[in-house]
């Protein structure tokens, strides 16, 4: 299935096979997807990111709001990681990526694994990762504080 592409959230990064590893819901949920993408011009005139929890119900697909369970959150930071070390090599790519090879990486969960890749179901994709790209260098003091931050209390708890 396609995940759409809308004026609100234009993916980028995705786990498009995310309903087999969807915690204690895996095989068994309506939350097929997950991305990383591009969502409208913030007040300094430049998109900003953010993350989606795609849902398919009755033969559409919805983004709506909703309480989310923690494994998901959990997912969707390791969504963000994934697409943080792969855009730190990747300016050795023309476009950012492999247009042959769309899957950065795989990430095993729950006997299956995490399929993580650029979204080139994004007719706007080669503009749209550079512009993830800039976003995501943009804020990189901001996100590696709350990565720092993270990585310390994983450490006090034994992670």
């Amino acid at each position: 299935m396609k995940i759409p592409v809308s004026k609100n959230h234009k993916p980028v990064i995705i786990s498009d096979n995310y309903g087999k590893v969807d915690g204690r819901f895996a095989n068994n949920t309506d939350a097929k997807a997950l991305s990383l993408g591009l969502t409208p011009w913030n007040d300094e005139g430049k998109p900003h990111i953010s993350a989606n929890l795609w849902k398919y119900t009755e033969e559409k697909w919805t983004g709506q709001s909703e309480e989310i369970p923690i494994h998901r959150i959990l997912d969707l930071s390791i969504l963000i990681c994934s697409a943080m070390t792969h855009f730190s090599e990747a300016y050795r790519y023309e476009h950012l990526y492999d247009p042959q090879n769309p899957v950065i990486d795989r990430i095993g969960l729950q006997g299956n694994a995490m399929t993580v890749a650029v979204c080139t179901d994004n007719d706007e994709i080669n503009e749209d990762i550079k512009l993830f790209n800039e976003a995501l260098s943009g804020d990189g003091e901001m996100i590696g504080e709350r990565l720092r931050t993270l990585s310390r209390i994983l450490k006090d708890m034994g992670y």
